[in-house]
């Protein structure tokens, strides 16, 4: 069985590029596929709970009391077609493995753009359990609640008569997943105006969101109006989602407090602020598009800025990376250099609240979620810039830790498997480079020694988190950080740079000394 879901899912426009974002076609088959790296291990199936994923041992700092948080609140997109497991089948020859990572998956319909996705889920065994979806979204949550997440901004995809799992079935699963788990893990509901709502009228889409508003773990103020911030909401006029708050309150009682996510909130802010509780950006992905200071009011500083003088929250968007084979482009993230500019926007525009983008859309290349690519480490490091920003200062570093972030290929690497709609670099982005970093969280000054294939690059590393760069090479990547005579970290990649890479690949990896 298989099904096609349109979906637009275009980077923010940026400021000084106008045109020819590309419209998606995202094919959701009955779900997955084959990988181009060294596959970690297959956990069986265990609940994680907050104190094994990530726990204190794992990151450079411990972990804060909630009495320490100041109230600010990060949520994570969740995009429904990319489940833990698609089918509960042994990951060597589930979906994953033989259709959507190999060439040839799905009937030859991704040998185009070698392949539909470049990582997927941490694999898992098969579990006994006729719920074993359910326990799945369980695991989330609680993977979500380890790394400090407050809730998921679900993306609403589907109809309410829609029943497929990745259709209705997952926001109100994901729902109960969350009061099960911890009710104070909230669901906020994004419905996708690019999807099957876009030619609705108010009425109907008030009739879709009814049935979400009722239950426990949907996100509300502390006022009790239910959130409900849809993507791409520029595809309808202000006039129309006002109709829709009407709709939602004098037929159902339903108070809103409307949080629109545009793909240009600089276009779209102003029509928009009147209905709004706060406003938000889908953003880009690349350290270009996110400086860090600057006075033009269409980069993110400046977005911030001009919804606070409306009188609205900010909901600042983060992102590690975006990479999209089936839409043959990318952007260049410089390694973990987009993650920490946006998390530094979030924390000087004093930004009320973040949505990491995303949970597990791995079309795009933007997944935080524990994954074969990057294991548990990516969120681990983004927990620095999450615990700095949600309790207004960083984090004390008790334990000496080193993240390696890298590619398995140069951006110039010929492929096994060509491609005939490479991905090429967006445009405006940052330029394409070929590096190995290695970020550092330290008690105290070292010396951090990156190997790179045959080439070794020295740096000199303060206290506190510093970056090292070392050009990438063919071969195995290793560091190691030395304070006098005593190593005190030392990670490697878990996949080396390779000259024949099985296809195209630009996502960045990520690799902890303390995983």
């Amino acid at each position: 069985m298989s099904i096609r879901i349109h979906r637009l899912r275009k980077a923010a426009k940026y400021p000084f590029e106008t045109c020819c974002l590309t419209l998606a076609v995202i094919v959701v088959a009955a779900l997955v596929a084959g990988y181009d790296v060294q596959p970690r291990s297959t956990p069986a199936y265990a609940p994680v709970t907050f104190s094994a994923n990530p726990n204190s041992a794992a990151l450079p700092f411990d972990i804060p009391p909630k009495s320490a948080l100041n109230g600010k609140l990060v949520f994570a997109h969740y995009f429904p077609p990319y489940p833990v497991s698609i089918d509960n089948a042994n990951p060597s020859s589930d979906y994953y493995a033989t259709q959507y990572l190999t060439v040839n998956g799905e009937n030859n319909q991704n040998v185009r753009y070698g392949g539909f996705l470049r990582d997927r889920p941490i694999p898992r065994s098969p579990i006994a359990d006729s719920q074993w979806r359910q326990r799945d979204l369980e695991n989330e949550v609680r993977s979500a609640i380890a790394a400090g997440i407050d809730g998921f901004s679900v993306d609403i995809i589907a109809k309410a008569s829609d029943t497929s799992w990745w259709g209705s079935t997952v926001p109100t699963a994901l729902i109960k997943a969350a009061a099960s788990v911890d009710p104070n893990f909230k669901i906020m509901l994004m419905p996708d105006m690019n999807g099957a709502f876009k030619n609705m009228t108010a009425a109907q889409m008030a009739a879709e969101m009814k049935p979400y508003s009722t239950m426990s773990s949907s996100f509300t103020l502390n006022d009790g109006r239910l959130v409900i911030s849809p993507f791409l909401a520029e595809n309808k006029t202000a006039s129309w989602w006002s109709e829709f708050i009407t709709v939602m309150k004098n037929t159902y009682r339903i108070n809103v407090a409307f949080v629109p996510v545009f793909l240009d909130a600089a276009a779209n802010r102003n029509a928009f602020a009147s209905i709004s509780y706060g406003m938000s950006n889908w953003g880009n992905r690349n350290p270009a598009a996110n400086p860090l200071s600057t006075s033009n009011p269409n980069f993110p500083m400046g977005l911030a800025a001009a919804a606070r003088s409306l009188g609205k929250i900010w909901m600042q968007p983060v992102a590690f990376q975006d990479v999209r084979p089936s839409q043959s482009i990318y952007d260049e993230a410089q390694n973990s250099q987009n993650l920490r500019n946006m998390w530094q926007i979030a924390i000087a525009s004093d930004s009320q609240w973040v949505q990491l983008v995303t949970w597990n859309d791995y079309s795009e290349g933007t997944s935080f979620a524990p994954s074969a690519g990057h294991g548990r480490a990516l969120l681990d490091l983004n927990s620095y810039g999450l615990y700095t920003f949600r309790t207004g200062t960083s984090p004390t570093i008790v334990r000496d830790t080193a993240y390696l972030v890298y590619r398995n290929q140069l951006v110039s690497a010929v492929p096994v498997n060509r491609s005939a709609a490479p991905m090429k670099l967006r445009p405006s982005s940052s330029p394409a480079r070929d590096t190995v970093e290695v970020l550092t969280f330290l008690t105290a000054p070292a010396v951090v020694k990156v190997i790179v294939g045959t080439t070794t690059v020295t740096c000199n590393a303060p206290a506190g988190m510093s970056s090292c760069i070392a050009p990438s090479k063919i071969g195995t990547v290793k560091a190691s950080v030395v304070r006098g005579t005593a190593e005190v970290a030392r990670v490697s990649s878990h996949t080396p740079v390779t000259a024949t890479p099985y296809n195209q690949n630009m996502e960045y990896l990520v690799d902890s000394s303390r995983r």
